[in-house]
């Protein structure tokens, strides 16, 4: 019972605040050490719970994770942003790390910098975003070029056929993870999770296995709303572990004309409508700073669809895509998006969904690859409700398109291309069979999760790659 009761808590637990206040301080300030010093002194002490316990073994990894994450010094984004700022000192980024330009952390008495803080400064500043683009000239996003040539071929199609799923693109799918030499002991066993796409959607069809580096396997029914295969392989002493899987998947672009007008009320006592506009702590939550947004944005517009447009274009046109930290490591992943004003795709989708909820706009959570060429990579979005359309397809990340043309311009907000490959409708959700330790990705599921009986593998611990063939 005791395992059981850990389990369920387990995979619900996803916050980032203990509920130890005096440990929760320590960490606040930075002090990373003394606040694992103090986690192991409570462990110890034989008065905590099971999920206590649990509770802060996780804290303490989160730790790391934190760290791993914040790893480069002055010296590091200095050197990449002397490249477009030659005279640039240590002195002159206090400017960019006050306006939110530069993150950084003081981890035990000394600053660290996001990975990608100085290359992100460039996306989120635009003064930085100029000065870029003055050294190497502008160029358009490989991907936007894509897209607003694809967009217009996928609308006529629909208009002339009169149909909403049109286009459909096959992929044959080669994903690989290696976990490195030495990861754990000789002898001991690998179990690995990797991605599977989801059955039940029309834009996504013909799902079809077809090959796995390992003889026995087990592929989660599509009841798991994130959606995996399981694999195991034995460690050999200094050979890194391979795990492949190869699948075949067809899919369509979706096109939805919505009309505001024709949109009916929402039956408010239904579950469905109870269920996704609630919130759901801790990234989906109506805080102080929601509603001051939501009234600034959409102010007193009650159509649905008008009022999720509003929302949209606000994000598009306000917060800058960024690379991102790791969604295990942030508290609150709305509040983090809002506070920090950018975020990547599924930091702008939770945003974006807890503005709908809090408007009364059923939204649920969808994620999985984008499979463009040339542009392969994990990927998240969502779908929100219309009362006589259904679900329907919202990027919030791909956000408003470069056209004159409004059905263009806003394909994303309710429409979708053939190239997301969806993995899950759901986000923080279990997985099948059920993980002992933490995961990797509290929050998302894209890139696999593995673990032995000596604990979690991280990522730092392993690579994974897609390999795709348009057939």
């Amino acid at each position: 019972m005791k395992l059981l009761f850990l389990f369920m808590f387990m995979t619900s637990f996803v916050s980032a605040q203990t509920r130890f206040t005096d440990l929760n301080e320590l960490i606040l300030k930075g002090e990373f050490t003394k606040a694992k010093r103090m986690i192991d002194e409570k462990i110890h002490s034989g008065t905590l719970s099971y999920p206590e316990i649990f509770e802060l073994e996780f804290e303490k990894e989160r730790l790391e994770r934190i760290k791993l994450d914040f790893n480069k010094s002055s010296d590091d984004v200095l050197k990449f942003i002397n490249k477009y700022y030659p005279d640039l000192e240590e002195k002159d980024l206090i400017k960019w790390e006050e306006d939110g330009s530069l993150e950084y952390k003081i981890i035990d008495g000394k600053k660290w910098y996001f990975s990608r803080a100085a290359s992100n400064l460039f996306r989120i500043n635009k003064e930085a975003k100029k000065q870029k683009e003055l050294i190497e000239g502008y160029k358009k996003d490989q991907l936007d070029v894509f897209l607003e040539d694809y967009i217009p071929q996928v609308l006529e199609e629909s208009a002339n056929s009169q149909e909403i799923f049109v286009k459909p693109v096959t992929f044959k799918l080669n994903y690989t993870v290696t976990v490195e030499a030495n990861a754990v002991p000789d002898g001991e066993i690998i179990k690995c999770w990797l991605p599977f796409p989801r059955e039940g959607h029309q834009r996504q069809v013909d799902i079809k296995f077809i090959a796995a580096n390992v003889d026995e396997y087990i592929i989660a029914s599509n009841d798991n709303q994130q959606r995996t295969i399981y694999l195991q392989k034995k460690a050999e002493k200094d050979q890194p572990t391979v795990f492949n899987i190869v699948v075949e998947v067809t899919n369509f672009n979706e096109s939805n004309l919505i009309l505001p007008e024709l949109i009916k009320p929402y039956n408010t006592q239904s579950g469905l409508y109870k269920t996704f506009t609630s919130e759901r702590i801790p990234h989906i939550a109506f805080t102080e700073k929601i509603k001051k947004l939501s009234e600034n944005i959409v102010g007193d517009e009650r159509n649905p669809y008008l009022a999720a447009k509003k929302i949209f274009t606000w994000i598009s046109e306000n917060i800058p895509w960024a690379g991102a930290r790791e969604y295990s490591t942030i508290e609150n992943i709305s509040d983090y998006c809002l506070t920090r004003k950018h975020g990547d795709c599924g930091i702008k989708t939770l945003l974006f969904m807890t503005l709908c909820r809090y408007n009364g706009i059923p939204a649920k959570w969808q994620s999985g690859w984008m499979l463009h060429p040339g542009e392969v990579n994990l990927h998240d979005w969502c779908e929100i409700y219309f009362e006589g359309y259904g679900w329907v397809p919202v990027d919030q990340s791909f956000g408003l398109i470069d056209s004159e043309y409004e059905d263009e311009k806003y394909f994303y907000l309710g429409s979708i291309d053939a190239y997301h490959l969806i993995i899950n409708d759901d986000y923080s959700s279990t997985l099948f069979p059920a993980k002992l330790f933490p995961r990797s990705e509290t929050v998302d599921f894209q890139r696999g999760e593995l673990e032995w009986r000596g604990g979690n593998l991280y990522f730092d611990k392993w690579d994974y790659n897609m390999e795709v063939e348009y057939k």
